[in-house]
C-alpha cells in the first residue's frame, strides 16, 4: 500500500495515497467487484472472523479493497486518522450520530442543517430516546448555553445549507469538549479541499461524496473521518452490521474523481466568487450570498477557516419572491434545475419547495429560507457564460 507522507501537498495525496496493487501493478486502482473473499484454510477463516488487518477482508459490508483505497487516499487528504465509506451521505450522517447515541442522550445542532439532517435529529432520534436542542449555528454563547452534563454530541454544517452560515468550528469545538462531547461536523459546502475541520477541532468530519468528490453526477456515496478508535470499534460494527457501505464500483468512481478534485473544486470555487461578485446589487435581485462577500456577516471567519477559498455554492434571493424565482428558473438555459451540488455542471434549486420543502414555514422563516431563495452550484462552464445566462434569466424574472 501507498502510505501518503505528510509533507504531500492535498493535490498529490489525492492522486497517489491508499493504493493498492495488486500482483498485475496496474497503474489505475483495479475494482475489486467481489461481495466475498476466499479463505487459504478453515484455521485462516477462524483468525480473520477473530481479528483482521486492513489487507485482510471477510465480506464485501465489512471491507473490500478498493473501498478501502478510497477511505485511506481521503483520511490521507482530511488529515484523519481513519474513514469508513458508506453509501450515500445520509448514510454517513445516520451513522456517525445513531453509532455513539443511545437513549437518554443530548444533543446540541445548529438549527441550519439540510432537510433530511433534520428529519435524522427531530424524527428518528426522538424515537429512540434521544433529546435534541437546535441553535443559532453561528452564536458561541448559545451553544454554551445549550450544554449539559448529558451532552453526547453536537452537530452542524460547517457552511449551512442552503443560506450559508458560517459556524466556528474551533469556537464550538472548545464549548463541546470542556462537557466530553463529541463535535461531528457535516463538511460538505466547505469541500475536503478547503476544509481544515479536524486541525480546528472537530471529533469526526462527515461528507456526501456524491458531491464534490464524485462531482460528475454519477455514484451516490459518503464518508466518516475520524481517530482509528472511534471509525474501527464504534463506527465501523454499527454500519457493518446494518448495511451502510459503499459499493466497490463507487469507490472507484470516487478514487477517479479525487484525482481531480483539487484543480475542479479551485476553479468552480474561483467562478462562484466571480458569479456572486458580479450578481450582488442587481436590482431583481434582495440579496446574494457568499461567504467572501463583504456584506457576508461571517467573511472573516469564512477566510479564516478555510484554506483558498470558500466553496462552490452561492444563494440567491429575488426580489419577488416565489413567482419571479421560477419565472427565472424556467427561463435558463445553461444552468440545470436539479437538487444536486458540487457537480461539474451549474445546478439550481428552490430549497422552500425541494430539498426544505417539508419544513414548516416559520421553521424556514428562521432559516432565511424565503420564497424567494435559491441554491446555485456553480459547475465547470464559463463564469461568463453563467453569468450571461443569469443575468438573462433575472431580465425574464
Amino acid at each position: 500500500m501507498t502510505e501518503a507522507k505528510s509533507d504531500w501537498s492535498k493535490r498529490t495525496k489525492a492522486v497517489h495515497g491508499g493504493t493498492r496493487r495488486s500482483q498485475y501493478n496496474e497503474v489505475s486502482e483495479a475494482i475489486f467487484l467481489t461481495q466475498g473473499f476466499v479463505y487459504d484454510s478453515a484455521e485462516q477463516a477462524e483468525a480473520r472472523f477473530i481479528e483482521s488487518s486492513r489487507d485482510e477482508f471477510i465480506y464485501a459490508r465489512y471491507g473490500n479493497p478498493t473501498v478501502a483505497m478510497f477511505e485511506d487516499r481521503i483520511a490521507a487528504l482530511e488529515g484523519a486518522e481513519d474513514a469508513f465509506a458508506t453509501a450515500s451521505g445520509m448514510a454517513a450522517v445516520n451513522g456517525a450520530l445513531m453509532s455513539v447515541l443511545k437513549a437518554g442522550d443530548h444533543v446540541v445542532a445548529g438549527r441550519a442543517l439540510f432537510g433530511s439532517c433534520l428529519y435524522v435529529l427531530e424524527d428518528i432520534l426522538a424515537r429512540f430516546g434521544v433529546e435534541v436542542t437546535l441553535v443559532d449555528g453561528t452564536d458561541l454563547e448559545a451553544w454554551r448555553a445549550a450544554m449539559r452534563p448529558d451532552t453526547a454530541v453536537c452537530f452542524f454544517e460547517s457552511v449551512s445549507n442552503p443560506a450559508l452560515e458560517v459556524i466556528d468550528i474551533k469556537g464550538v469545538a472548545q464549548i463541546a469538549h470542556e462537557v466530553g462531547a463529541l463535535v461531528v461536523v457535516d463538511n460538505v459546502f466547505a469541500t475536503p479541499v478547503f476544509s481544515r475541520a479536524i486541525e480546528q477541532g472537530a471529533d469526526v468530519v462527515v461528507y456526501s461524496t456524491t458531491k464534490h468528490v464524485d462531482g460528475q453526477g454519477r455514484c451516490l456515496g459518503g464518508v466518516v473521518l475520524g481517530t482509528q478508535d472511534y471509525i474501527r470499534k464504534t463506527l465501523e460494527p454499527y454500519l457493518k452490521h446494518t448495511g451502510g457501505a459503499m459499493s466497490p464500483f463507487n469507490a472507484w468512481v470516487m478514487l477517479k474523481g479525487l484525482e481531480t478534485m483539487e484543480l475542479r473544486v479551485k476553479a468552480q470555487a474561483a467562478s462562484a466568487f466571480e458569479i456572486a461578485s458580479a450578481l450582488e446589487g442587481h436590482e431583481k435581485l434582495a440579496r446574494v450570498v457568499h461567504p467572501l462577500l463583504d456584506s457576508h456577516p461571517d467573511k472573516a471567519l469564512a477566510e479564516r477557516q478555510m484554506i483558498g477559498g470558500a466553496g462552490t455554492v452561492l444563494a440567491l434571493e429575488l426580489a419577488g419572491g416565489k413567482e419571479a424565482a421560477f419565472r427565472f428558473l424556467n427561463a435558463l438555459e445553461i444552468v440545470l434545475i436539479s437538487n444536486n451540488l458540487g457537480d461539474a455542471k451549474s445546478i439550481v434549486t428552490h430549497p422552500a419547495t425541494t430539498t426544505h420543502q417539508r419544513l414548516p414555514d416559520e421553521q424556514k422563516a428562521l432559516l432565511g429560507i424565503t420564497p424567494g431563495l435559491l441554491r446555485l452550484s456553480i459547475g465547470l462552464e464559463d463564469a461568463q457564460d453563467l453569468i450571461a445566462d443569469l443575468m438573462a434569466a433575472l431580465n425574464a424574472a
